[in-house]
C-alpha cells in the first residue's frame, strides 16, 4: 500500500492495521489504510484523499459498538482518536472533540462541578461515537446534555446542527441518516458538587462492572430495548435460557444476557452466527425482532 496517498497531511498513516486493535470487541482483520489525523483540517484533508482515490472510508471512534469482518476492511479507516480537546466555556458549554473519551469527557464535567454527563463515566467509546448512537444508559440519553454538533457534511462542508431542531430518539441520531461526519460536541451542564458527581459516577462504574462490562472483550447491549415487547432485551434472552450460550468463541455473558463477549479468539462469524442464533430463538418464542444495536463494518 502506497502512504503517498495521504503525504503532506497532518496524520498518522499505517498499511495493514488490524481491527482487532483498534476495537473493544478485539475482533477484525486489517485496514488497507488506517489514518490518525491530529486535527480537524487533517480529518477533512484525509477524508477527500480517500474520495479522490476513489477509496470507500469507515469514521472509527472509540471502537465500541462496532464489529469489523474478520478478512479486513478494503479502504481507509479514519480513526479520530487524535481530535481529543475538551474545554468548558464559563457559560457552563462544554466542548468536546469527536475523538475524546466520552467518559473522560464526563469525567473532565464532574472534577469543574458540572452536571449532566456523569451517567457516562466509565462507558466506552468516543463522543463522536456517542452522539453518533445517541448513546444511552441509567435513563440519559446524550441528547439530553447535547446543545449542539459541529460535522462535516457529505460535500465536505463544516456545519452546526443544533438538538433542538429534532431527529434524536431512542438510540438515534440525524447522523445515521445524513451521512455527517461528527467533529465536536456542545454539551449544556449545569452546577454540580464535584465530590457528590464523582461518588455518583463510581457507583455506575461499580454497576457495570458488577454486570460483567469489563470481564472479557465485548461491544456492550448487542440489543436495543424495545418497550413494546415488555421486557428488556436481555431479560427476554435470559428468560429463554440463553445466558451463557456459546458459538464457537463467541458467548452470550454470564453476568448479563443482552452482551455478547469474545471469550477468546472469537471471529466476527462467531459472534455473527451467535447474534443470528439469538434473534431467531427470540422470533420463534415471542414473535418479537430484536434491532441490533451494534454496527456490522
Amino acid at each position: 500500500m502506497d502512504k503517498g496517498l495521504f503525504a503532506g497531511i497532518n496524520a498518522d498513516v499505517l498499511t495493514q492495521e488490524n481491527m482487532s486493535l483498534h476495537t473493544t470487541f478485539k475482533i477484525g482483520g486489517p485496514a488497507d489504510y488506517f489514518v490518525v489525523p491530529k486535527d480537524i483540517e487533517a480529518l477533512i484533508k484525509a477524508r477527500e484523499a480517500a474520495i479522490q482515490a476513489g477509496l470507500k472510508f469507515f469514521i472509527l471512534g472509540g471502537g465500541a459498538n462496532v464489529l469489523f469482518p474478520d478478512e479486513g476492511y478494503n479502504g481507509v479507516v479514519i480513526a479520530t482518536e487524535g481530535l481529543n480537546q475538551i474545554f468548558l466555556e464559563k457559560n457552563g458549554l462544554l466542548h468536546a472533540g469527536c475523538g475524546a473519551a466520552i467518559s473522560d469527557v464526563a469525567q473532565f464535567a464532574s472534577s469543574a462541578g458540572r452536571a449532566g454527563l456523569q451517567f457516562f463515566y466509565s462507558m466506552p467509546g468516543s463522543t463522536g461515537g456517542a452522539i453518533y448512537m445517541n448513546a444511552r444508559c441509567y435513563n440519559a440519553s446524550i441528547s439530553d446534555a447535547l446543545k449542539a454538533a459541529v460535522y462535516l457534511d457529505r460535500e465536505g462542508n463544516v456545519r452546526t446542527l443544533e438538538t433542538a431542531h429534532g431527529g434524536f430518539d431512542y438510540k438515534v441520531s440525524p447522523f445515521q441518516t445524513n451521512g455527517g461526519i461528527i467533529l465536536e460536541g456542545i454539551f449544556a451542564t449545569t452546577g454540580g458538587n464535584a465530590e457528590a458527581l464523582g461518588k455518583e459516577m463510581e457507583g455506575y462504574k461499580a454497576d457495570r462492572e458488577a454486570k460483567g462490562h469489563f470481564a472479557y472483550p465485548c461491544a456492550g447491549s448487542v440489543f436495543k430495548n424495545n418497550r413494546a415487547f415488555g421486557l428488556p432485551s436481555g431479560k427476554i434472552i435470559d428468560n429463554l435460557g440463553l445466558r451463557g450460550y456459546t458459538v464457537r468463541g463467541a458467548k452470550i455473558s454470564e453476568h448479563h444476557a443482552n452482551i455478547i463477549v469474545n471469550s477468546g479468539h472469537a471471529t466476527a462469524q462467531d459472534v455473527k452466527d451467535l447474534v443470528s442464533l439469538v434473534e431467531d430463538k427470540v422470533r420463534e418464542a415471542t414473535g418479537f425482532q430484536l434491532e441490533r444495536e451494534i454496527i456490522y463494518v
